[in-house]
């Protein structure tokens, strides 16, 4: 299961996050994300568990709890929508004349 965690401190990193998680049970993968410029976390993450029970438990015990004064949100990682594929038309419609 893919956990979403929001509200992270800044100064965590995917081993702190790991950490945390693995109290519940087996991790996978964590992993904090990161500004791709500055590097900076962009105070959210992602922690895989393969049992699903596991992570259900990991949920529960991580919401809402204080990890370096801030309350995390936690809940179970939603599919990102598709992405609309295209943009720029105009330009398509102006390259296309030629």
């Amino acid at each position: 299961m893919d956990i979403y965690v929001g509200n992270l401190p800044y100064s965590a990193n995917d081993q702190a996050l790991e950490e945390l998680f693995s109290q519940h049970g087996k991790v996978t993968s964590a992993r904090v994300i990161a500004d791709k410029f500055s590097g900076q976390s962009k105070g959210f993450g992602f922690v895989e568990m393969p049992d699903k029970a596991e992570a259900e438990a990991a949920i529960a015990a991580t919401n809402e709890q204080d990890f370096d004064g801030r309350n995390l949100r936690v809940n179970e990682s939603k599919p990102k929508p598709p992405r609309n594929e295209g943009g720029g038309g105009r330009d398509r419609e102006r390259n296309n004349r030629w």
